[in-house]
């Protein structure tokens, strides 16, 4: 099967898709699995099918069963569906083709997860953007997640946004010799550590006092959600630095890869406004800061001997907090959540949002990150 011709007709169907709001209508599904049926290559496809099936029975049933069905049994290399996410705007009807990268044994049985690392071969128009990075469950048109549905990451997004940002950061920013695995990794290296960091991140979303997506309510403020974020990425570094049974080189490139996007690139992100997950990372700088975690020495970020036992600090203290949900009320629990994130990073008395860290702005406008 042509993937040039796949992508060709996914993109052609593209150009004449409705808004949004008719996504769910069922006429307009029908009439738009009529024009997937009507193509060369596209209905040939099994999933191609599964989608035409779906759309025409959306409106009796208001699920995509058949395309995740699909999806999750891995029959073949595609991603094909309609797609509405509001963070993901340039997505609806969409193909890619993928290819599955590995997972190391030991970590994939200890720490089982849904997750599936991948490189794009080749995909149409609204996966170009660099804002989509993955593709969750729900975000096909029925917005549903059910257990076993796959979280696809596009691994290759992370290594170019890794060397295009991080890597710049890493050479300017911080004390020579810090992150010696990454400063030097390979394309390759940097995809493992990239697949390894995700597939953690993943499983971590899944465990704890407050784990998602049960409690997604109560961390949907943005704060809330970096603080997530932050808290199931620490759970991962730690892993990285205790679990024996992993390859050591493995583990410390992930830990390293892991610690430099968290501490360098995402406190740079979003132009005046931080978002959820700078804003986290401007938490977790200050936290290594005030506890002695880092050190900024000449203009430059300098690791400590003493990072790992505060990052376990950090992670601890969320984890109590998280705890007390057995004895508080959600809305409790959340205001001493934000209470905490508040020690960390600044709220602007006028925009009524949270600013950039100066020593990262600096470096922002300095660098052009």
């Amino acid at each position: 099967m042509s993937l040039d011709l796949l992508v060709a007709e996914t993109n052609h169907l593209r150009q004449g898709i409705a808004p949004r709001e008719r996504f769910t209508d069922p006429a307009y599904l029908r009439e738009l699995a009529d024009g997937i049926a009507r193509s060369r290559t596209l209905a040939r496809l099994e999933i191609g099918q599964c989608v035409i099936e779906d759309l025409q029975a959306f409106g009796n049933v208001g699920r995509m069963a058949h395309t995740k069905a699909h999806i999750n049994a891995a029959r073949s290399p595609y991603v094909f569906s309609l797609f509405n996410a509001s963070y993901f705007p340039t997505l609806n009807l969409d193909l890619l083709a993928y290819r599955r990268l590995d997972i190391h044994d030991e970590l994939s049985a200890k720490f089982p997860s849904n997750t599936c690392p991948i490189v794009l071969e080749r995909n149409s128009a609204g996966f170009d953007a660099r804002v989509v990075v993955a593709l969750f469950p729900e975000n096909h048109i029925d917005n549903l997640q059910e257990h076993d549905d796959r979280i696809f990451y596009f691994i290759d997004k992370f290594v170019e946004r890794h060397e295009r940002i991080t890597r710049k950061m890493i050479r300017h920013v911080v004390r020579p010799g810090d992150l010696p695995l990454i400063a030097d990794a390979s394309q390759t290296d940097i995809e493992r550590a990239a697949s390894h960091w995700v597939w953690l991140h993943e499983y971590h979303h899944r465990q704890g006092h407050l784990p998602l997506p049960q409690w997604l309510a109560l961390k949907s403020l943005k704060p809330l959600a970096g603080l997530e974020e932050l808290r199931v990425d620490l759970s991962g570094l730690l892993v990285c630095l205790n679990d024996e049974r992993l390859p050591q080189e493995l583990a410390q490139m992930t830990y390293q890869f892991i610690l430099s996007e968290r501490l360098l690139r995402y406190p740079v992100e979003g132009s005046q406004k931080p978002n959820y997950d700078a804003v986290a990372s401007q938490v977790l700088f200050q936290y290594l800061t005030r506890h002695g975690g880092l050190a900024v020495e000449n203009g430059l970020v300098a690791l400590q001997p003493e990072l790992p036992q505060v990052l376990a600090a950090f992670l601890g203290e969320v984890t109590a907090i998280e705890s007390t949900i057995a004895d508080r009320t959600p809305q409790e629990v959340q205001q001493a959540l934000l209470d905490f994130v508040h020690r960390y990073v600044t709220l602007d008395p006028v925009t009524r949002d949270y600013r950039h860290d100066p020593f990262f702005w600096q470096i922002k406008q300095t660098l052009g990150v």
